[in-house]
């Protein structure tokens, strides 16, 4: 079930035509993409594939997945990106983002200091010019992919 005016339900509709940084993994409850509007490549989303706007509302099967794919893609960022952790983080709050989500961000060794913690949204909202390009996700997406494969 998706929801009018919810941006990831608007992807999960054109499913079977999305680029490869729109559905870098999925199974029947979940999907992973790139953050879109981010200056750091890597940074993931996870979510749903039905609408839900509260942790509270996923199914028990959606729930027990959830773990995994936390723990896989945060072991795949390690490996591609030499990340020294993940930042998981679930809000849900921007406008036509109410959808829940997590965002599984690659902590990098030289990260700035004032860009540590929950400071990394520092790195999303930035301008088309200022962001990972289309391209750069693609490529991402599919090495993500990949490795995703033997996790």
């Amino acid at each position: 079930m998706t929801s009018p005016s919810c941006y990831p339900c608007d992807r999960e509709a054109e499913f079977d035509a999305l680029p490869p940084r729109e559905r870098i993994a999925f199974d029947d409850h979940w999907r992973v993409a790139h953050a879109i509007g981010t200056a750091l490549p890597g940074w993931l989303v996870l979510l749903p594939r039905r609408h839900v706007t509260a942790i509270a509302d996923l199914t028990n099967a959606e729930a027990s997945a959830l773990g995994l794919w936390q723990v896989r893609l945060s072991r795949t960022l390690r490996d591609m990106t030499d990340c020294l952790k993940t930042y998981v983080v679930q809000l849900a709050e921007a406008e036509g983002f109410s959808h829940v989500h997590f965002h599984v961000v690659p902590r990098m060794p030289h990260l700035p200091e004032e860009l540590r913690g929950p400071r990394v949204f520092g790195l999303l909202g930035r301008a088309a010019t200022d962001s990972v390009q289309p391209d750069q996700m693609d490529e991402t997406a599919l090495t993500l992919g990949r490795l995703l494969q033997h996790q």
